[in-house]
């Protein structure tokens, strides 16, 4: 979920927090596990909620710890009008390695990758950032709301081209090619698509269904015909059906 101050000390949960509020104790573990995370070798960022539910004693201090660590923050950033006042909050503190998740109504140029998620945009109802018109470097997303690239990038493009008819495939390729600037070791990686042509801009932005077939990572084959070699899949979903009947029982607790 990333650090947030969503939750008060007493467990109270808060649909929006105050600027000038305290950092509460959740954020401060949140803040913690990142740190922890990050000092045994981890690799990642400092994951902070969205600016709307931090406080900016919060903000802060996830930027501090992001510089102790010579990382970034990934945080998600005006993606509906409650979020508005991000940019304000943020101009001071944001850095060219953080990840700056939405930015739909971003009303100023802040440091760092913009994220563009136009599949949970649009569920969400929060408008169109109109990636294209801003300076920054864009990155594809998707919100967790699935996990197909291509298709995300399909859609991506239609939405893209809904706001302005000169554009073309391309400029939603080079967004999904910014993401090597994170990982550069990927473009040494391997996936194998059942389309001949998914390498090719246009052919992605005019053909659904395409699908994975075979990944291999630093030269070891991790997916194959379709199917994960490191882990048992079928104890996976097994596992995971069994955390969702705990955490739902809790919940109605």
């Amino acid at each position: 979920y990333g650090v947030t101050d969503r939750w008060d000390d007493g467990g109270n949960l808060h649909s929006k927090i105050s600027p000038i509020s305290k950092m509460t104790q959740a954020a401060k573990r949140g803040l913690a596990e990142c740190d922890r995370f990050l000092t045994e070798g981890g690799r990642g960022m400092v994951g902070a909620h969205a600016a709307f539910t931090c406080s900016d004693e919060t903000l802060v201090a996830a930027s501090d710890l992001a510089a102790k660590h010579k990382t970034g923050v990934h945080i998600h950033v005006a993606e509906g009008l409650d979020d508005s006042h991000a940019g304000a909050r943020l101009e001071n503190l944001s850095k060219d390695n953080w990840l700056l998740i939405h930015a739909v109504h971003l009303d100023r140029k802040l440091s760092g990758y913009i994220v563009h998620n136009p599949r949970s945009n649009m569920n969400n109802s929060v408008g169109y950032a109109k990636p294209s018109t801003l300076e920054n470097k864009v990155l594809i997303g998707t919100d967790g709301i699935g996990a197909d690239m291509l298709e995300e990038a399909r859609l991506a493009y239609a939405r893209l081209r809904e706001f302005e008819i000169t554009e073309t495939p391309t400029t939603v390729w080079s967004w999904i090619e910014n993401s090597y600037e994170l990982f550069p070791e990927a473009k040494n990686d391997r996936v194998t698509f059942d389309y001949d042509h998914a390498d090719s801009p246009w052919h992605v932005a005019f053909t659904t269904g395409i699908g994975v077939t075979d990944v291999e990572i630093d030269g070891v084959k991790v997916l194959k015909s379709g199917l994960p070699t490191q882990v048992d899949i079928n104890e996976v979903r097994a596992k995971a059906a069994e955390q969702a009947t705990r955490l739902h029982e809790r919940l109605a607790s």
